[in-house]
């Protein structure tokens, strides 16, 4: 029989659920054109814009993967990349959006119809519709987790792989059966107010949860000091990855082996420029403020906020370590991504529980809602209406992009599913290297054809594009270690074996070196000359 704990707590996040539903369904009324359902008109108020990027960006994946690198790591080093992603926001404000604007495109891919023609388009856009299916089905698993230890609590024994597996499967088809309803029927108008909400209750919640973290050690600041490595308050901070025991080549290549570093800071430059100026996900919500002026201010705020979003849940994880150690729990599980969800549930007074409970569905809907959106528009605008439908009029336009919301919400369940039963295979795997690592096989491409087409006039054509993009696949494959993976998998041996110069590099530097390979092979290639005024054929 369930406690009077549990159903006040259930209270909450129904209410939580109702909330959401109601009001994503007003606000996205009368939804007649794919204007409205894309980019809600332009008239998107900025700080409504703001919210939703940063409910957008602050997935389940950081909810619960932020404080386990904080648990990990005992430093707040995950901060580093946070202050390269301010930089790239502010490049992005200024190079990208204008020519969004100007060329007042729904599918950020059009732009690239305009510079080099459809198949760039064709390339990038399915480029982004892979990737971010990946990504966001894997962020909806880590918002189960919650749930699964607490169908173990109430047991008073684990679940046998298998029972996991289903536990997660039911959550993601109910999280994202609740998504897609008003995102289908309201459009982003629905997603960027929903966010709004969302947004509020993920970092009220997180807020709440250190601060009743904080005073229940027992010593307070003393047991959280005791537990740092070091007593150089930087070292918290910054770290060059640099290996005072190696030297000249050896030494850089460690750096690169590094995940959280000083110098990885650049690397977040290029991997946040490719996030917010080529991902159709968070662009989309920028399109739909009035003007370039108010969508700047939304797209440089969100990097300002980053700081301390990101200080406060891994400060929440260096509390959970402080607090285990002073207080030992057998039962605590090993995972560090579980570390923090077995707290709300073990240690949350009730109401406070289910508040958190809410808070990390809205970090899950909040990403969810926004993919399923750009994923249907860029397939919509990409594919539907050039390729399928050159005919298609509004309404079939705007009933295509519906059922292309159902369609890949039925896409990041699978997705979800899968990511759960490898996760469950490998326990030692974390969540933020998985979900940032998705971008940055696939992103340095599109960043580089991007930066071809914007800081050139006559450089890259389709064909040119389209091995550049191939070339800058390579390339990570190669740096990532991801190739030599692919030849033990597919050969069955070291077919290819990564030279002991070469490093094999953490995510952070992915998508630099991609989209440095891409830019580089793009601009060999020469835009060829057409009449003004026209586009490529």
């Amino acid at each position: 029989m369930m406690s009077f704990a549990s159903v006040i707590d259930g209270l909450v996040v129904l209410g939580y659920f109702a909330v959401i539903l109601s009001i994503g369904l007003r606000m996205g009324r009368r939804e007649d054109s794919l204007h409205d359902f894309a980019l809600g008109g332009r008239k998107i108020p900025w700080w409504a814009v703001l919210a939703s990027i940063i409910a957008a960006e602050t997935s389940a994946g950081t909810f619960f993967g932020a404080p386990g690198e904080g648990f990990k790591l005992r430093n707040f080093t995950y901060l580093q990349l946070a202050f390269g992603t301010i930089i790239a926001r502010i490049l992005v404000s200024y190079l990208f959006l204008k020519p969004y604007y100007q060329h007042n495109v729904y599918s950020i891919y059009e732009y690239l119809v305009t510079r080099f023609g459809p198949r760039t388009k064709s390339a990038a856009s399915a480029v982004f519709l892979i990737t971010r299916t990946l990504a966001s089905g894997s962020r909806i698993y880590v918002a189960a987790i919650i749930l699964v230890l607490a169908v173990e609590m109430f047991r008073g024994a684990p679940l046998d792989p298998n029972g996991k597996v289903l536990v997660y499967v039911l959550v993601s088809v109910l999280l994202t059966l609740l998504t897609a309803i008003y995102t289908t029927l309201g459009g982003i108008k629905a997603v960027i107010w929903t966010d709004f909400i969302q947004a509020s209750i993920m970092m009220g919640s997180a807020l709440a949860a250190g601060a009743i973290l904080f005073f229940s050690i027992p010593h307070g600041w003393a047991d959280v000091k005791a537990i740092l490595p070091t007593d150089r308050p930087l070292d918290l901070l910054f770290d060059t990855g640099l290996d005072p025991a190696r030297h000249g080549w050896d030494q850089v290549k460690g750096m690169f082996e590094s995940e959280y570093t000083v110098f990885a800071i650049v690397g977040a430059i290029f991997l946040n420029m490719a996030t917010f100026g080529t991902d159709q996900d968070m662009v989309q919500r920028m399109l739909t403020a009035p003007d370039v002026r108010r969508a700047r201010r939304s797209l440089i705020l969100s990097g300002l906020a980053d700081i301390p979003i990101a200080l406060t849940f891994v400060g929440i994880g260096i509390l959970l370590y402080a607090y285990f150690h002073a207080l030992p729990d057998p039962a605590r599980p090993k995972a560090e991504n579980e570390i923090f969800a077995y707290y709300i549930l073990s240690r949350l007074p009730m109401g406070m529980r289910g508040l958190l409970l809410a808070g990390i569905f809205a970090t899950a809907m909040g990403s969810l809602s926004t993919a399923l959106n750009a994923l249907a528009t860029s397939f919509v605008r990409d594919w539907y209406q050039p390729i399928i439908n050159r005919a298609a009029d509004e309404r079939q336009s705007l009933r295509a992009v519906r059922w292309a919301t159902v369609g890949f919400a039925i896409l990041l369940v699978s997705v979800s599913a899968g990511t759960s039963y490898i996760v469950l295979k490998n326990p030692g795997l974390r969540i933020i290297p998985i979900i940032l690592g998705i971008f940055g096989y696939t992103y340095g491409s599109l960043l580089g054809v991007f930066f071809a087409g914007m800081l050139t006039k006559t450089r890259g054509n389709d064909t040119g594009n389209l091995l550049a993009m191939a070339v800058g696949f390579l390339v990570v494959a190669v740096l990532s270690g991801l190739l030599n993976r692919l030849a033990q998998i597919v050969f069955g041996h070291d077919f290819y074996v990564q030279p002991g110069w070469l490093p094999v590099m953490e995510f952070p530097w992915w998508v630099m070196f991609g989209s440095l390979a891409t830019f580089a092979v793009a601009v060999c290639f020469r835009t060829p000359a057409r009449p003004a005024g026209t586009a490529p054929a």
